[in-house]
């Protein structure tokens, strides 16, 4: 209850209504006392200075106690009873959001259902006792990460999205839930903005009505629609490696560490999803079940083992335990194949730097062959590392077949944070934290036909006319009065910070004034292009990882970054915000919103939607 009275004092009526700082530390420190109560009996000490809590450590866990499953099993569709519909279907108990942009266009050939609940017998680990997690269920039980889904380019889908979360639970969270396909080229209406939560019992500002179900429309098309005339949009755009997480205003952080979290693997003739394709433009990158995502999440236990969030702080809480997939150092058991690991940073706060070792320690390589879902223009091979921050994906392919059955390898985060500090990693250190236990236990059953090639995905180029007429925008990260801000402003989901002409173009600048924090910017619907990075004004490498197509920009301490985007195909609003999820839900976000050509009427636009008004 105090969390929520906060928030709306805080985020909802603006910065210059909030209270002073001196009285913010205040409630800081005492609030921080009461949500310590786990660790009741435990040294517990606060700096004045960062107002970090320091907590003892997470209790110790069994290692290499549970396996994962050695394949991934998709979601599948089902028959959805009452029938989607273009506007809400309020009357049927759906949230009150605006109409599908592209309804009568883009269609939808599958339909497929989510239900967010609460899972009671959850196990992290055997050390510990089952608990309560919230996840999704699709065609099984509920699980965190939730059900995978295999889509395809040029298959629209709709999913509809049920809120079955108890009103009444007990610990951290909020029973609100607003889903984002991180980063679809969707409409705004399905891009699950922040205002955008829903329950049978609560709308969140930028709904009409509250509702047990929201119908989310994935049109799986390139971005570039309108701009090629060809029905799909430009290849060059595509995504491979998504995922969908809950993304509710001021709960984000805590309601995804509770669970709400999992995989959307999109597909196309290129990136097939079918290392036997006979098509001879397909990549026979490594396919189901030797496509493996991974998510990688931070999260810190109580001394009676039972997972632990401090919903107030603007600090957060740095986990010391790293789940893969929801277990804490698991096994997965591969045969001697080629596998394409998709590895997500699930966040909320750390970083990972990983490597791949053997058990005495002897790094392994690699090829890495995406960033962010977006696949590099050519493979990186004979890598050892890779460094995500929250959000990051990094695709890689290990291949097992040179390793004798038996062999038992090690993934490795070697990235450390100082002590509770969820602000920026510090160093790189050996021997690391072995979060993942891989042993190389059968051979595989059939031929191992799949391959990573010399070129990948193309790369639309760089126009330097587009980019000299191309309008700056500045986007400023930094602390304020407490809290996060852009642009000197704390969220509000109602305030339209820019107003961009769908079709248009411009390069974005990124910048953090301050040293000690970094930043992973994400900004939704569109993928950009970093230009040039500069540190206190002077010019810094862009890495080969980053110089394809992105959607989290990692903005280090006195950092500006330089990006190029598009804005395409849809209209409304849509966030840029930091995807350390403590910062996005204590204010660094902001909102912008594609409007329709004042010159005449968008393609896109359909009954309902609008670039500016809320429905």
């Amino acid at each position: 209850m105090m969390k929520t009275a906060v928030s709306g004092l805080e985020r909802r009526t603006g910065k210059e209504q909030e209270p002073s700082p001196r009285t913010r530390r205040t409630f800081l420190k005492l609030t921080a006392a009461a949500v310590a109560a786990p660790f009741a009996g435990n040294a517990l000490s606060s700096d004045d200075d960062d107002e970090r809590l320091l907590l003892p450590p997470s209790p110790p866990t069994i290692p290499w106690a549970m396996e994962l499953p050695t394949e991934i099993t998709p979601i599948l569709p089902v028959t959805l009873d009452p029938v989607p519909t273009e506007t809400a279907n309020i009357d049927a108990g759906e949230a009150g959001r605006a109409a599908h942009q592209r309804f009568a266009q883009l269609g939808f050939e599958l339909t497929y259902e989510l239900t967010a609940l609460e899972r009671p017998d959850w196990v992290f680990n055997p050390a510990y006792p089952p608990q309560p997690i919230w996840g999704f269920r699709g065609n099984t039980e509920v699980t965190t990460p939730g059900p995978t889904f295999f889509a395809h380019y040029g298959q629209p889908i709709l999913v509809r999205i049920r809120n079955q979360l108890p009103q009444d639970h007990q610990g951290f969270g909020t029973p609100e839930i607003a889903t984002h396909l991180h980063n679809a080229h969707t409409g705004s209406e399905s891009d699950g903005f922040p205002g955008d939560f829903y329950s049978a019992v609560k709308a969140g500002p930028n709904l009409s009505a509250a509702g047990e179900f929201l119908d989310h429309l994935y049109g799986n098309i390139y971005a570039g629609l309108d701009e090629f005339q060809n029905g799909i949009g430009d290849s060059r755009e595509a995504l491979g490696s998504l995922f969908y997480h809950d993304h509710t205003m001021d709960f984000t952080a805590a309601n995804v560490y509770k669970g709400l979290l999992g995989f959307y693997l999109l597909f196309d003739d290129i990136d097939s999803g079918n290392e036997r394709d006979p098509n001879p433009a397909a990549l026979r990158l490594p396919s189901h079940p030797y496509d493996y995502p991974l998510a990688f999440s931070d999260k810190r236990f109580a001394p009676d083992g039972i997972l632990f969030w401090d919903q107030v702080s603007p600090e957060g809480v740095l986990g010391d335990k790293i789940t893969v997939n929801g277990i804490i150092e698991p096994v997965l058991r591969v045969a001697a194949r080629k596998y394409r690991f998709r590895l997500l940073n699930g966040g909320p706060s750390h970083f990972y730097e990983f490597y791949l070792v053997t058990p005495a320690d002897r790094e392994q390589a690699f090829t890495y062959i995406a960033n962010d879902g977006n696949l590099l223009p050519a493979p990186l091979r004979n890598q050892r590392s890779v460094r995500l921050g929250v959000a990051e994906r990094g695709d890689i392919v290990v291949d097992f077949s040179v390793y004798p059955l038996g062999t038992e390898l090690y993934l490795v985060n070697r990235l450390t944070h100082r002590p509770e500090d969820t602000r920026q990693p510090k160093d790189v250190r050996r021997p690391g934290v072995r979060v993942l236990k891989f042993i190389v236990d059968r051979a595989p059953p059939e031929q191992d036909l799949s391959q990573v090639p010399d070129l990948l995905r193309e790369l639309r180029p760089l126009d330097p006319a587009e980019l000299a007429a191309a309008p700056v925008r500045r986007w400023v990260f930094e602390r304020d009065s407490g809290l996060w801000a852009v642009n000197g402003r704390f969220f509000d989901p109602d305030r339209v910070n820019a107003d961009i002409p769908q079709g248009g173009a411009e390069i974005w600048e990124f910048v953090n004034p301050e040293d000690g924090w970094d930043h992973p910017i994400h900004v939704h619907f569109e993928e950009g292009r970093i230009l040039g990075k500069t540190v206190l004004g002077r010019a810094v490498p862009v890495l080969p990882h980053e110089q394809g197509r992105k959607d989290v920009y990692v903005l280090g301490e006195d950092m500006t970054i330089r990006v190029f985007l598009r804005f395409r195909d849809f209209l409304g609003k849509y966030p840029i915000h930091c995807h350390n999820l403590i910062h996005e839900d204590h204010a660094m976000m902001a909102r912008w919103d594609i409007e329709a050509d004042s010159s005449g009427p968008s393609p896109s636009a359909g009954p309902g939607s609008s670039g500016t008004t809320t429905p």
